[in-house]
């Protein structure tokens, strides 16, 4: 394989789990507080909702590659590049574009739907169930809807469910995290990885920038609009460096054709 395409490789997969990294910042991650309703955002740590808007990601985007490369969706010459290992040559991405364009779209449909099915289903049970308002205890008013929040957080809490503003938040971080998670596996089954490898070295890139930004964020996070965002800087610094790193490795196993 020729060197520029190896260095596509390398700066494909820099920028996928960087996408990640900053994506999981807009999740509103709860724990075990949101959980009981304590906390703002989803009731789950943050690896495992990033995981888990990533798995359908990748999925999604697998089904569209297969359905590609299947012939269902049709695209000339997808499918020979694909085996010859040279979709990310740039002869390759020249003619394939769109159909990474599609791949990618499909992660981020599928990373977006479950973001805002673990966000809207959670406020279904918050609402009804356990009979709290959705609001926020980090802004005194919703900045998407201008609502009122404070006036309404339970003393001693820190907000309940995932309000409008969370929501959206949830949203964005599916729309990055999807599109890294399926871009970088696409980056991998393109330049020579079977599509079971691919998916695990993708799904591995994703959990590592998952925990970075984990670390990064420390505990809880609400989204956007919490102060805690303002750590992003940090996590681009330690996912471009990390997936930088990745990205060597996975070029070094296409090159030496392991």
């Amino acid at each position: 394989m020729d060197p520029i395409t190896l260095a596509i490789v390398v700066i494909g997969i820099a920028i996928a789990g960087l996408l990640v990294g900053i994506g999981v910042h807009f999740v509103p991650v709860g724990g075990a507080p949101a959980a009981m309703a304590q906390a703002t955002g989803i009731g789950t740590g943050t690896t495992m909702l990033a995981m888990s808007s990533g798995a359908l990601g990748l999925i999604s985007a697998g089904l569209v590659t297969q359905e590609i490369m299947s012939g269902k969706i049709t695209y000339s010459g997808f499918s020979q590049a694909v085996q010859s290992g040279t979709l990310f040559s740039l002869s390759g991405l020249q003619a394939n574009l769109l159909a990474i364009v599609l791949i990618v779209v499909a992660g981020i449909v599928g990373a977006m739907l479950m973001m805002v099915i673990l966000a809207v289903m959670a406020n279904v049970l918050y609402a009804f169930a356990i009979g709290v308002p959705l609001v926020s205890a980090k802004v005194k008013f919703d900045p998407i809807t201008g609502d009122r929040q404070d006036l309404y957080v339970t003393r001693g809490t820190e907000g309940h469910g995932t309000p409008t503003v969370a929501v959206i938040s949830s949203l964005i971080g599916g729309l990055l995290g999807g599109a890294g998670g399926a871009l970088c596996y696409i980056i991998l089954y393109g330049s020579g990885f079977s599509i079971g490898t691919a998916a695990f070295v993708a799904i591995g890139i994703f959990f590592v920038n998952s925990v970075l930004a984990s670390y990064n964020i420390t505990g809880t996070i609400e989204g956007f609009h919490d102060p805690k965002f303002n750590r992003v800087p940090r996590a681009i610094i330690a996912c471009t460096i990390a997936s930088f790193v990745l990205g060597v490795w996975a070029a070094a196993l296409i090159f030496l054709g392991v």
